[in-house]
């Protein structure tokens, strides 16, 4: 039996929102909607979902926006869904805080695979922590309060780039593949989405103004995948 999660459904478009509730609730969940951005932020507020179904183009507030709004207080998981499959589109998914995305029009075993995997990496309890604390010239990690600190200064990052730094970190030193990102991060069933794993991580790297060709403390293996730099 399913845990009863809650899950709201925001999209304009009536017949998606009653697809998605329909199929979701024959499996358990219990499922809110919205039609556009203001109604989904006063029912996210009142009733706290543990899942959000976010579409981008709605009235009022599109799902840009929305986002935004809720990451300035809250880590619920949040799935974007586009009707464009460009690239532009799921780098804004990332850059305002979403933990995923799905391009429209997706199938009822795509989505389905998704909602679980966002719900179980919510829900994982807390890894046995070897390093509580990763120091390495200005930037600071703490593993055991999930706290970032850069130049002495903390720093906000989503729950997915905080995941991917973590294992990074404790993996300082050892060449780590875009695979076992996706697996630990995400879980097997996203493997070969590299291009997830790009998109967090330019903007993982931008939140610890670690860009440019001089890299501080993740560095690209070219063809192999990222190494975190050992403590000094």
């Amino acid at each position: 039996m399913i845990k009863e999660n809650k899950i709201l459904v925001v999209d304009d478009d009536a017949s998606i929102r009653k697809f998605v509730k329909a199929n979701l609730e024959a499996r358990g969940y219990i499922v809110l909607t919205a039609a556009d951005g203001d109604e989904s932020l006063k029912i996210i507020e009142e009733e706290l979902p543990d899942l959000i179904l976010l579409d981008i183009m709605m009235p009022k507030m599109d799902g840009f926006q929305v986002c935004k709004a809720v990451r300035e207080w809250s880590p619920i998981p949040i799935i974007m869904l586009t009707a464009r499959d460009s690239e532009d589109d799921k780098v804004r998914c990332l850059d305002a805080g979403a933990d995923d995305y799905l391009t429209k029009p997706f199938s009822l075993k795509e989505l389905l695979s998704r909602v679980k995997a966002v719900l179980r990496r919510a829900q994982d309890p807390n890894e046995i922590v070897k390093m509580p604390r990763y120091c390495h010239q200005d930037l600071e990690v703490d593993l055991l309060r999930s706290r970032v600190f850069l130049n002495g200064q903390e720093i906000n990052l989503t729950k997915t780039e905080f995941r991917i730094l973590s294992y990074l970190v404790m993996n300082a030193g050892r060449v780590i593949t875009p695979d076992q990102i996706l697996t630990k991060v995400w879980g097997e069933e996203y493997l070969g989405d590299n291009h997830i794993v790009q998109v967090s991580m330019a903007r993982l790297r931008k939140s610890l103004n670690d860009t440019g060709h001089q890299s501080k403390y993740i560095e690209t293996k070219p063809g192999i995948g990222y190494l975190m730099k050992n403590v000094n």
